[in-house]
């Protein structure tokens, strides 16, 4: 049976798919695939632009690891196929969150996290610095605990897959909160110019760039005692179905066909941003619906040339008169101490370009990447980059040591696959 992504753009035919109810099901499979010299990975659901989950070994599929397996004081363990839409409603029927998330909802725990998926966050980071503990099978067969304090606890937490498969994660959670969330139009400039402010003054901040306009829809979301004020249900509609979705696919549509009106198609929409705000649970303001299928390439640079690499960004797509019609997306998060966390060590910005799929644009962003990489990039894990472990190991202090690290966990290279053998070695 092939395996097709979400964007399809990355597709294999494993030799084999299994179906896990349990650790146990687990084991076998790793131990079937070492003594007949197959790979194996787990895959999630499709929602990584790069061949990460690929295997032309045994494919396991953790439709059936799914749920929250027991709970204590502010701790919730959670089996690794969860989708995290599915696991924002458990925790929400016990008055609980998680402290931070990234807007996508339909991938598996595992996945996410082994891909150091991430929300924006001014002091709450991504998903795996809500990690608590991992349990994980690794190459010998043998089931691990893994907790802070050991390597293993912070190589795995962003692992890609490379150092076992994960069976289920404890996430510190706390109690239920309310988000205020505010959207309005801001010109670049003056975003530009207010950075420092914006990210300073805001729990987390969020903004989509329009190219070919000076034009930037700001979110932002915060704290908030209540009450509740969340959207109408026809606001909701309006702005995440129509207009987001329908509206916004009918336009990339009408761009693909007629390129040449790409410009004025984002100057129309740039003139219908308006304001808004709305206080709601906090998955629920965190989260958005994506029905418009894209290609999308996100590299984490330091905080500080954030503000460079938007500009250099601008006057590339100008320079080279691309016609861009998708907008470019600006997050932030805190330091992470995962290894292989974007984010590691230091204070971060993402800047994520996406194109409609039926019309890649390589050069896009290959031009993009050239910036990003100039300014001490991080690829995404899970998102399209050209980069090698010869880059990866300038830009990651703890590169090495997740190296040797996979050597001594995996030295037969039981979980690898083509994607990995790049950007590991």
């Amino acid at each position: 049976m092939a395996f097709v992504n979400w964007a399809r753009n990355q597709s294999g035919t494993p030799a084999e798919v299994r179906t896990p109810a349990d650790v146990a099901d687990i084991v076998r499979a790793v131990r079937d695939a070492a003594a007949e010299g197959r790979r194996i990975r787990m895959v999630g659901t499709g929602h990584s632009f790069t061949g990460v989950a690929l295997t032309d070994g045994i494919m396991l599929s953790p439709a059936a690891l799914t749920g929250i397996r027991s709970q204590a004081d502010d701790r919730v363990t959670v089996l690794a196929g969860t989708p995290l839409r599915v696991l924002n409603e458990l925790l929400d029927e016990r008055g609980l969150a998680l402290a931070n998330m990234g807007d996508i909802t339909e991938q598996t725990v595992a996945g996410a996290i082994q891909t150091g998926t991430h929300g924006t966050g001014r002091d709450s980071g991504g998903l795996a610095d809500q990690v608590v503990e991992l349990e994980m099978v690794l190459a010998d067969g043998s089931v691990a605990t893994v907790s802070p304090g050991e390597d293993l606890f912070d190589a795995a937490r962003v692992g890609l897959g490379a150092l076992g498969v994960l069976t289920a994660v404890t996430f510190r959670v706390e109690p239920a909160f309310l988000l205020h969330n505010r959207r309005r139009k801001l010109s670049l400039g003056e975003i530009l110019d207010s950075l420092g402010t914006l990210t300073a003054g805001n729990e987390h901040l969020d903004f989509f760039w329009l190219p070919h306009t000076d034009a930037c829809l700001v979110k932002t979301n915060n704290r908030h005692p209540g009450p509740a004020r969340p959207p109408s249900a026809v606001k909701h509609w309006m702005d995440n179905v129509l207009l987001e979705n329908t509206v916004f696919g009918a336009a990339c549509f009408t761009g693909s066909r007629f390129p040449d009106l790409i410009p004025r198609i984002n100057a129309a929409s740039a003139a219908a941003l308006g304001e808004s705000e709305s206080v709601d649970t906090s998955y629920k303001i965190f989260t958005a619906r994506r029905d418009v299928r894209f290609l999308e390439m996100e590299y984490a640079v330091p905080r500080e040339r954030l503000a460079q690499a938007l500009r250099e960004t601008r006057d590339l797509i100008e320079r080279m008169d691309w016609k861009i019609t998708f907008p470019v997306e600006v997050r932030v998060t805190p330091p992470s101490d995962a290894w292989l966390s974007t984010a590691y060590g230091r204070r971060s910005a993402y800047i994520a370009c996406h194109i409609y799929r039926p019309t890649p644009n390589p050069a896009y962003f290959g031009g993009v990447e050239e910036i990003m990489t100039r300014l001490e990039g991080r690829p995404h894990w899970g998102k399209l980059h050209t980069k090698d472990a010869a880059y990866l190991r300038e830009v990651y202090p703890r590169f090495a040591d997740f190296a040797t690290l996979r050597d001594r966990l995996d030295p037969r290279r039981l979980f690898t696959n083509d994607y990995l053998d790049v950007v590991l070695g």
